[in-house]
């Protein structure tokens, strides 16, 4: 039996707990997440270099899982984009039946191998993607299907399972194997797995955005000000950085199209919009302030 579905013997009496020992049992759970991601460091870190040299060859990180796996690729893609200002395409979540299947839960669709193929094939994935397939049970057919078409076509493949000896790991050339034992609930892996999932999902995409530049010190210094609370944040990271006036701010945020990057580079270096945008052509905006 897999031990994402055996039966965890200290919650065996959940309806006769109380709501706050029901809510301790929980978080003590806490402690084995952080080991089973401690156990996993040095593959992360093959993996982000696997993602950094997709996106600087023009491939993207793909992530492709089912239910709440699925879920959470398609939440950590999504967040890239105005946390680092990503492009869309850089970062792509692919889920198990589409689009609807985010709200509503299309389970059968993880028991599809061949969806899995379909699914990576319409998205012309090839030797420049890192596919990084996402399933608890680690034996998700959808995925194995995802995996085989990835390693076909040459590309860098990763597993992330929540069990150990996964048929996805053996099939993946980097495996991330995560396993916090039974389950609160038994065989809810949105729980305790899902937690896991979530943090390696966001250790990998940080880290292998901040290896492609979009980082200088510990400031998000490409976030894409798309909101008022992300417009507040540019203007103060570009003031910690530029030390610039709040007119010079609004000036070169104007100038720039609103790309903090650009304004960055163009408030460092006493150049124009057009000078900047065309070295960062060439060059990440921590190379050139």
């Amino acid at each position: 039996m897999l031990e994402t579905e055996a039966r965890n013997p200290q919650s065996m009496h959940l309806q006769s707990m109380t709501n706050v020992e029901i809510a301790a049992l929980m978080n003590q759970k806490n402690n084995d997440i952080q080991a089973a991601i401690a156990r996993t460091y040095e593959n992360i870190s093959l993996t982000v270099d696997a993602c950094v040299n997709s996106l600087k060859s023009g491939g993207r990180i793909i992530y492709i899982g089912a239910g709440t796996s699925g879920r959470l690729g398609v939440l950590d893609a999504a967040e890239c984009v105005p946390t680092f200002n990503a492009e869309p395409n850089q970062v792509v979540g692919i889920l198990a039946g589409g689009h609807d299947a985010m709200f509503q839960a299309a389970e059968g669709a993880e028991d599809n191998v061949s969806l899995g193929k379909h699914d990576l094939i319409k998205l012309h994935t090839d030797s420049k993607d890192t596919v990084i397939g996402i399933a608890a049970s680690g034996r998700t057919p959808y995925v194995i299907g995802a995996l085989n078409y990835a390693n076909e076509v040459g590309a860098t493949t990763v597993a992330i399972a929540n069990n150990f000896g996964s048929k996805i790991g053996a099939i993946a050339k980097i495996s991330i194997e995560a396993s916090t034992g039974p389950e609160i609930l038994t065989g809810s892996t949105r729980l305790a797995s899902g937690t896991v999932q979530k943090e390696i999902l966001n250790t990998i995409s940080t880290i292998a955005m901040i290896r492609f530049g979009k980082v200088y010190s510990n400031l998000m210094i490409d976030v894409k000000p798309s909101n008022e609370k992300l417009e507040r944040r540019a203007r103060a990271i570009i003031k910690e950085i530029t030390d610039a006036t709040a007119e010079e701010i609004e000036r070169a945020l104007l100038d720039s199209g609103h790309h903090v990057g650009i304004a960055i580079v163009m408030l460092r270096n006493s150049i124009s919009a057009d000078e900047a945008s065309k070295l960062l052509q060439t060059h990440t905006v921590a190379e050139l302030i």
